[in-house]
């Protein structure tokens, strides 16, 4: 195997293995410098976990209806990664919704206990994925649409990296984002992967889901330059959480239409 192809093979499989619960080879090599560099993947990351889980959702409709099917899909999809990105939307929620300062919203956030505002947060993000899946589940085949969803909300969320600075404290914090900083080619390799979903959805679609992610992205990136003065691994989970929500909003309007 050329060493080219083997490098870029083991930070995908670092990428894979610090976002899911997937086994990866044992022997893959780590560094802090690999570890900024598997960013470049997350979106392909989604690809693996969106196809698995909408095969999952494939197998259980054929016994069940699409709304359990749904519920049973999430199930598995929360234990695939160790509901790694529902945790950061709800610690983001409890420090941003709790804190006065900046200091005590990091403080916040570091605290594995959940408050009011990270609890509300989570029971409305996994009821609205409910609601949204199974709407969509009647209205177009869900498989593609939660390969996108997934593919295209990880690379928004990875490419906060890029042009934000990273605020937590890396020794105390309890979740640390996969990298702190991005190259001009980890970011275009990550914008080109995270347009995958291109190849099997309509092309207007894609191009409102574009839309859509690069006006979230800019809001999002705003409010957190105001609230915290950059980015914190649990803010890349919520963004994450947050564009797949809005991914799946689109395109039920989309083909509701």
């Amino acid at each position: 195997m050329p060493a080219t192809f083997r490098y870029q093979l083991e930070l995908f499989w670092l990428a894979l293995g610090f976002f899911s619960r997937l086994p990866i080879p044992s022997q893959t090599p780590y560094s802090e410098q690999r570890m900024n560099q598997a960013g470049r993947y997350f979106a392909l990351v989604g690809l693996v976990l969106g196809c698995i889980c909408a095969l999952v959702f494939s197998l259980f409709e054929t016994v069940f209806s699409a709304d359990i099917a749904v519920f049973l899909m999430m199930c598995f999809s929360l234990m695939l990664t160790g509901a790694f990105h529902e945790d950061g939307l709800t610690d983001m929620a409890d420090g941003i919704g709790g804190g006065m300062t900046v200091e005590k919203r990091l403080t916040i956030m570091k605290d594995s206990r959940i408050g009011t505002y990270g609890a509300s947060a989570l029971v409305m993000a996994l009821l609205g994925k409910f609601l949204f899946l199974s709407e969509l589940a009647d209205v177009t085949h869900l498989a593609g649409a939660l390969i996108a969803a997934y593919v295209l909300s990880r690379g928004v969320a990875a490419s906060l990296i890029y042009d934000m600075p990273y605020v937590s404290d890396s020794d105390t914090s309890k979740s640390k984002p996969l990298a702190n900083k991005q190259s001009q080619l980890e970011l275009a390799v990550l914008v080109v992967t995270s347009l995958l979903p291109v190849l099997w959805l309509d092309a207007g679609l894609m191009a409102i889901l574009i839309l859509a992610a690069v006006g979230f992205r800019a809001l999002f990136r705003r409010w957190l330059n105001r609230r915290l003065g950059g980015f914190t691994g649990d803010c890349l989970g919520a963004a994450q959480q947050l564009m797949e929500l809005l991914s799946y909003a689109v395109m039920l309007v989309w083909f509701g239409a």
